[in-house]
């Protein structure tokens, strides 16, 4: 590769690569290296964003439901309230009660209904009535200190998501500066790795990028079927389609479509089905690459498989070269 197209990188690589070498332009092999570094890091940013939005929703949806007990709750407690009240009165002027030492130590009526509670002057109704409203008040206190709660966690997991979303798309867009004045061929030597090969028509854009699906037995071919209709697609963190995925939204959508359920994060689908190695490979299997895991995609047969790319590519069908074994995870069979 001419040293000439990485001249524009060069000044990048001086401080992130090479620090103290400020005219140093990077070998092409350092290009690549970093890219792929980034590219890790930016699945990395984009799985945290996922889980953290995922953790956000749910707190979200707990909090609707908490505030809608808790509306319940004062209604009811509301409702309570004038009964309670009376009684409350009653016990403070001395009405239905007999004993004028009590009395005479009630500092207001709430102090006088808990001593008539306490020394047995209320009758089983009115005792019951008092019990209920004890409760119900008790049940709308929990419900506010929960709600307070469960609003400031959805907060910080929300606060959590968009630093992971920053930091994400600060690294796609130092991917873009060291590539933006080379080459296309240039940019397909840099890129090699994590294109895995990408075939032409994965990049063209439109549903099914002109790829046939191979066929399959058992409810993968449906997943297989779907995935390959969306390449071409494009990619977005945290989206969920129809047209637009991120990596983990892609693979979920597609065993849905077989109708099996899976989780939404790849820290969660990592877990599920069965546990299967680099060579027990079969098409429709998750494969996941990158520490936590932080990315997947569908192996499809052919030592390749179909993927939402996490730097901002298309739906694509990759071939498994020697970087995406070298940064392999795991895989499961979830048919």
């Amino acid at each position: 590769m001419a040293a000439a197209g990485f001249v524009a990188a060069g000044a990048l690589f001086a401080s992130t690569v090479l620090p103290g070498i400020a005219s140093a332009d990077p070998t092409p092999d350092e290009v690549r290296e970093r890219i792929e570094k980034l590219e890790e890091e930016h699945a990395e940013q984009a799985a945290a964003y996922n889980e953290a939005k995922q953790d956000h929703d749910a707190a979200q949806e707990k909090l609707d439901d908490i505030e809608a007990d808790r509306k319940d709750a004062a209604d009811e407690l509301d409702g309570m309230q004038s009964g309670v009240r009376e009684l409350a009165t009653a016990a403070y002027s001395g009405d239905d009660y007999t004993s004028v030492p009590y009395l005479t130590t009630s500092s207001g009526p709430e102090d006088a209904l808990r001593q008539a509670s306490d020394l047995g002057y209320l009758s089983q109704s009115q005792q019951d009535r008092l019990d209920n409203y004890v409760q119900e008040k008790r049940k709308l206190d929990e419900l506010e200190a929960s709600a307070e709660e469960t609003e400031k966690e959805a907060e910080e997991r929300l606060d959590d998501a968009e630093k992971a979303k920053e930091k994400a798309e600060e690294k796609l867009d130092e991917q873009q500066s060291l590539l933006d004045d080379l080459t296309a061929e240039e940019r397909a030597e840099a890129t090699e790795g994590v294109d895995g090969g990408a075939q032409e028509s994965s990049s063209s854009g439109g549903s099914g990028g002109g790829a046939t699906p191979p066929q399959v037995n058992g409810n993968a071919q449906a997943a297989v079927n779907f995935i390959y209709a969306q390449i071409g697609d494009s990619y977005r963190m945290g989206a969920n389609g129809p047209d637009v995925w991120d990596c983990s939204s892609l693979v979920q959508a597609a065993w849905r479509e077989a109708g099996v359920s899976i989780p939404r994060v790849t820290y969660d689908q990592v877990n599920v089905g069965t546990k299967v190695s680099w060579d027990q490979l079969q098409p429709g299997d998750l494969i996941f690459f990158y520490e936590g895991p932080s990315h997947v995609g569908m192996y499809v047969g052919g030592n390749k498989m179909v993927h939402a790319s996490t730097s901002s590519k298309p739906v694509l069908e990759v071939q498994l070269n020697s970087y995406y074994q070298s940064k392999f995870h795991s895989a499961v069979r979830v048919g």
